[in-house]
Formats: structure tokens, sequence, C-alpha cells
């Protein structure tokens, strides 16, 4: 009877702890949950960058400095050193952007077609939450993650180039002011965030529009209905508008495209008014936002596969 007694207090303030804990949930952390598995699933978001910079710094390291020290010439052995910077950074954006779309394909057709879309119907997660929650990692989290991994990569070539440079008995002051890495990094922060997140938009809101309808092949139903609106237009009003706004999609605005001599002229070369006055910016915007719109409706609706 003592135990009984003792023990019935304790069950309000159990009760009243769990409340105070559910309060503390906030709206945002289903969606930061949902984001975090994006990434424990799909780790080919971090490891396909990493691998591509782990094989452009071995590739560096054999390559470069070896045709750096055999060099006797001062000026081409500075100019060797220079070189892989700029390939580096092509190469890593070039391997996230790939990264993205074939993720935003996968997103949402491959949890139906593995079936595991019942299992996350079954959690207290919104339709809106979870297509969000995709849409953010393929358009947000991947370019930021590729633009730290490009600085890491740059920042350990400019160390091991600097000591090269140091012990060849060259000025390591005017080699690290022509490498420019601190401007190279905002203008390619700048970059990512106009082009692969902003302007690529809509690319990725078709992708995952695509992957939340398509029943098989979804690569195919993302890639021909765009060339059949193209190939009509040519053959029936012998224009090609929607094949140049294609064009614009992907090469990117004329105001923020990457050159090979970005290291020195980066900081005079970015218009962020022009881009933002850009009517094909905002059309796309919109375009995207329909897109997802469509996909989380689509996603309320589809069985799986």
């Amino acid at each position: 009877m003592n135990t009984q007694s003792n023990a019935t207090p304790d069950f309000p303030r159990a009760s009243q702890m769990n409340a105070s804990q559910a309060g503390v949930i906030t709206p945002t952390r289903p969606f930061y949950w949902s984001v975090r598995r994006e990434l424990w699933e799909n780790r080919s978001i971090y490891i396909a960058p990493l691998a591509v910079a782990g094989l452009m710094l071995l590739g560096f390291l054999i390559a470069t400095l070896g045709r750096a020290l055999t060099m006797p010439n001062p000026v081409d052995r500075l100019r060797v050193l220079e070189e892989p910077f700029t390939f580096a950074m092509g190469l890593i954006l070039g391997t996230a952007f790939i990264v993205g779309i074939f993720y935003c394909l996968d997103a949402l057709y491959g949890e139906r077609r593995d079936r595991s879309i019942l299992f996350w119907k079954s959690l207290p997660v919104s339709d809106l939450t979870t297509v969000l929650s995709k849409a953010t990692v393929g358009v947000v989290i991947l370019p930021l993650l590729a633009f730290v991994i490009t600085v890491a990569t740059q920042s350990i070539m400019l160390l091991v180039s600097t000591a090269v440079v140091r012990a060849s008995g060259l000025d390591v002051a005017a080699f690290a002011n022509k490498v420019a890495l601190f401007r190279t990094s905002l203008a390619l922060l700048y970059h990512l965030v106009t082009v692969h997140i902003l302007w690529y938009a809509p690319l990725y809101g078709w992708l995952l529009l695509v992957s939340a309808w398509a029943r098989r092949a979804p690569f195919l139903w993302a890639v021909l209905p765009p060339f059949a609106v193209g190939a009509l237009e040519k053959i029936a009003f012998n224009t090609s508008h929607f094949t140049a706004m294609l064009h614009s999609l992907i090469n990117g605005p004329e105001a923020v495209s990457m050159s090979d001599n970005l290291p020195i002229d980066a900081m005079t070369r970015l218009t962020p008014g022009g881009f933002l006055a850009s009517p094909g910016l905002w059309l796309g915007l919109i375009f995207a936002v329909a897109c997802l719109a469509a996909a989380v409706r689509l996603r309320r609706y589809r069985e799986p596969l």
C-alpha cells in the first residue's frame, strides 16, 4: 500500500514532462528530419562530388606537380600550376549538376517503385513537406555542398602549389594574387546562387514533376516532350523559340556565365541587378512553383508501382 501511494504522484509529473517535450516540436522539425532522411538515403549526393575532388587532387599531385617540377622556365611552371584550379571547379560543379538531375528524377519515382511510399505516408509528414524537402536537397543543398567541396579542394591545391612556388624561389604573393582564391570563391558562390539555385529551379521542378507522374522510364518522359515540342514548332511554324528558351535555361544567363579568366575579373562581371530584372528568371520561378505544386498533388494520389 505504501508503494502504491508513493508511485501514484509520479504519473502527473511524467505526463506533464511529455506535454512539455511535445510543445518543443516546431512546425519546421518534420521538414528538417525529411531533409536529413534524404541525405541519409541518397549518399551519392555527397559521395560523388567528394570522389571527383579526391581524383582531382590525386591527378593534380601526380601530373601537374610532375610537369611543373620538370619545367626549367619559371613562367611555364606558374602557368601549369594555375591551370587546374578552374578545371577542378568545373569538374566538381558538373558532377553536382548531373547528380542533381538524376536525384530529382528518382526522388518521387523511386519511393513508388520500391513501395516505400506506403511507409512514409504512414508517418505524420505531409506531401508538401516531403516534396519541399526533396526539392531543397536538389536545388539548394547540393550546390552549396559542391561549393564547400570546391573551395576545400582549391585550398589544398593552393597550399601545395605555394610550397612548389616557394621551393622554386618564385614570388609567392604574385602567384596567390594570380590565383585569387578568395575572389574566385565569392564569384563561385554568386554563380551557384544565381544559376544553379535560381535559374535552374524550373529544370529541377520539371524533373520532380516527372518523377511524381511517370510510371516507368522517367528520364525519357523528362527529355522527349521538350524535344517533341521543339520539333513540332520547327515543322509547323519554322521557328525555334522553344529551343532557344531551353538553350538559355541550360546555359544560364549571359550576365553570370563563367569564363576562363574568372579568377582575374570575377568581381567586375557580377551584375545582380540585371539578373534580378530578367523576366526569364521570374517566369522560370513561377513555372518551378507550379511544377512543385503539381508534384505535391500527384504524390498525394499516386499509387505504388
